[in-house]
């Protein structure tokens, strides 16, 4: 086969996509050539579209293609409990599970002074005025479980509080279905730190 410089632009290209190495990228490039070049054309034309059109909703900072996203603007949405996260893909993922009905901020990252990343490069200044705008009841802190998740979610409580806004954070620990001996030492150790009384309630 020849693989010609156009070709090999084209699987190079794939490579930026998470997860894609060269031989993945390789049968992609391969199925849209010879087997779906409607769809292929159809993805890059959606590809521009997205990347030209597709920016940060104003009011909670979720990508969108409007100025105000469908999730700010659903007056169905309990205005009163705002949810914080780190990244668009924990929207989705929140979203999914169809558990919350309230509104988002997303964070778009966490605190990290190793990698530069302080108070002002995740809008706080912009979550301050929803707490005190929007009327924010409850705020849920929804950072990972991680090092700079806790310490950025340590930071948010003292944002709320000064506010007077109560905070809860989501819990985490054993995932259902798990079995203990499987479970890490880091886990267990938030499971039991954020264990709660066991009623029929």
């Amino acid at each position: 086969m020849d693989g010609g410089d156009l070709l090999n632009q084209f699987m190079d290209a794939l490579r930026v996509l998470p997860g894609v190495g060269q031989r993945t990228a390789q049968r992609m490039a391969l199925h849209l050539l010879e087997r779906d070049r409607d769809g292929g054309k159809r993805l890059a034309n959606l590809m521009q579209e997205a990347l030209e059109n597709i920016g940060r909703c104003r009011s909670c900072r979720n990508l969108t293609d409007r100025e105000i996203c469908h999730l700010c603007s659903n007056t169905r949405r309990d205005a009163q409990r705002l949810c914080v996260v780190e990244s668009p893909s924990d929207v989705l993922a929140i979203e999914h599970a169809g558990i919350f009905t309230g509104r988002y901020f997303v964070l778009l990252g966490r605190l990290s002074p190793l990698d530069g990343i302080g108070p002002d490069d995740l809008g706080l200044d912009d979550l301050e005025r929803r707490l005190k705008e929007d009327d924010v009841k409850e705020m849920i802190i929804a950072t990972n479980p991680t090092v700079e998740g806790e310490a950025t979610a340590y930071y948010l409580r003292d944002i709320a509080e000064q506010q007077k806004v109560t905070v809860t954070r989501i819990a985490h620990g054993v995932p259902l279905g798990g079995e203990l001996e499987h479970t890490d030492q880091s886990t267990l150790a938030l499971a039991f730190s954020h264990r709660s009384q066991f009623s029929d309630d």
